[in-house]
């Protein structure tokens, strides 16, 4: 039943909060993982699986967490996530060795994955049928703005406290929020008893999504197919996950209802989900590299420069749900939201090794707008025709392809970079040799230079080749980054005619989950 008054604000700010939880932990740690390096005393591959560990078992959860809210009540699950989370938080700060760190951010991952469904369902249960458009925007205000101000807020602790108060953080704000749940919003119906639970299909489940998100996750720091490991993944998550669906389409209590598959928008939205993350994450991603490897910035620099862009989505997702409630076609506002996305991949697809603070500003800007225009409208397509019950199971599912699409996202444009870089490397390494006037000429004002300095001809020499190859790998990393963010651009501009596949309604009302 829709709420109304200040009993409808105090719950949308109470689930978003809860959401925020979970969507800040996704980014935030990364940029401290130098610092956990140091203390814990960990290399660069095992702090690593700080960031796995709570991806693999953040999307693990996720298709079930329809499921669950059902069986145990939507609230039941929603505080019990909380509390979880909070508790988990304590001691990833709390730990000693980076196994502890790791165990307790899959079961941080476990609880932020119970956050997310609830809260969206939640929050489409609390406003009124005609006015769904601004509780989905609201609701994507947290889901773009909390993974682009997680390295901000991740800077900012790790360089005036230490790398534990990014998880010391979740503690007060999570213990307002389960104030506020146990206050303020009504419990929900549990499914009836007697009804079986589908351990064969958890167990397929687990399997299924946690290899395929290792594999993911580790597959270019283990040279993808030339590793038995990755191999044993990529098959097991494939069979598993064919066992995972051919057991819940058979199976009368299924853990993940697979049959709102019949609804042409929620299937074709399953994908423009996947490719939202996909451009998503791969943008947070890229970025803090680029800034902090090639342009000299510090975390939190790069964090404050993100910023701007966040604030941006806050401003406009009121705006893109006043215009869904007026009868905008979403399907418009998406391809707007692609086109700024591609105009955002081009800009930066223009950087120089002389880019500063402010080159970044606009094209981030432009980001944030596309990015509301993004994630509003789209949610809106996919669960536009779920009723009842599909409510839950559809948010959940929506929300795990989102997650895959940055996993996937990042793996690929790893690949990518990796490859052109090995590309560009050898284009440009062809043409530093005694016949090119130009490379001979900055070789000999370098070696001049050093000379000049009192060095040897010997010690210039070695200082002068040292200087031309960092030259070289700074402009073949601009040209590779360059490469990642057209390729980015283009991905959307190529996903715009999927949009048009779903079905044109006018004020389109979310349906309101009867659970």
């Amino acid at each position: 039943m829709a709420e109304t008054g200040a009993r409808k604000w105090i719950i949308t700010i109470t689930v978003i909060l809860a959401a925020l939880l979970e969507l800040i932990d996704v980014t935030i740690v990364n940029v401290s993982l130098p610092d956990i390096m140091g203390n814990l005393g960990a290399t660069l591959d095992e702090v690593g699986w700080v960031v796995t560990s709570y991806t693999v078992a953040n999307v693990i959860i996720l298709p079930m967490s329809g499921w669950i809210g059902n069986k145990f009540g939507r609230k039941n699950y929603f505080l019990f996530s909380i509390i979880a989370f909070v508790v988990a938080s304590f001691f990833c700060g709390h730990a000693h060795s980076l196994g502890e760190l790791v165990l307790f951010r899959v079961l941080q991952g476990f609880a932020g994955g119970g956050l997310l469904s609830p809260a969206q369902a939640i929050l489409l249960e609390t406003w009124p049928r005609e006015e769904m458009g601004m509780a989905t925007a609201l609701f994507g205000l947290g889901a773009v703005f909390g993974p682009t101000v997680g390295p901000t807020i991740g800077g900012y602790i790790t360089s005036h406290l230490s790398w534990p108060w990014i998880f010391y953080v979740n503690v007060p704000v999570g213990a307002i929020a389960v104030f506020l749940v146990i206050t303020f919003i009504n419990p929900s119906p549990k499914s009836q008893k007697g009804e079986k639970v589908d351990w064969w299909g958890i167990l397929f489940l687990l399997v299924a999504i946690g290899s395929l998100q290792i594999f993911l996750e580790r597959g270019d720091r283990e040279d993808w197919f030339h590793s038995t490991l990755i191999c044993v993944l990529a098959v097991t998550s494939i069979v598993f996950m064919i066992s995972f669906v051919w057991r819940e389409l058979h199976y009368e209590s299924p853990v993940v209802n697979f049959k709102i598959m019949r609804h042409r928008s929620f299937s074709i939205g399953m994908f423009t989900s996947f490719m939202l993350g996909f451009a998503m994450y791969v943008s947070v991603f890229v970025f803090p590299i680029f800034c902090q490897s090639l342009l000299g910035f510090s975390a939190l620099q790069t964090g404050e420069i993100l910023f701007p862009g966040g604030i941006a989505t806050i401003c406009m997702m009121p705006f893109v749900g006043t215009m869904l409630k007026k009868g905008v076609p979403a399907q418009f506002m998406s391809t707007a939201g692609m086109l700024l996305f591609f105009g955002f991949s081009y800009l930066m697809a223009n950087s120089n090794l002389q880019s500063g603070t402010e080159n970044f500003f606009w094209p981030l800007i432009v980001r944030g707008i596309g990015m509301s225009l993004l994630f509003v409208p789209l949610t809106t397509l996919a669960v536009q025709d779920l009723h009842g019950k599909e409510m839950g199971q559809g948010t959940g599912l929506n929300n795990m392809m989102r997650q895959l699409g940055g996993s996937f996202g990042i793996a690929i444009s790893t690949v990518i970079l990796n490859n052109r870089i090995a590309l560009h490397r050898n284009n440009m390494v062809s043409y530093v040799n005694n016949y090119s006037n130009a490379a001979t000429s900055r070789m000999n004002m370098m070696l001049n230079n050093f000379m000049s300095k009192g060095f040897s001809h010997e010690q210039a020499q070695q200082m002068t080749y040292r200087a031309m190859d960092g030259a070289v790998t700074r402009q073949v990393l601009l040209l590779s980054y360059n490469d990642v963010y057209l390729f980015v651009g283009i991905f959307m501009l190529c996903c715009i005619p999927f949009l048009y596949l779903q079905k044109f309604k006018k004020n389109v009302t979310l349906p309101v989950d009867s659970h």
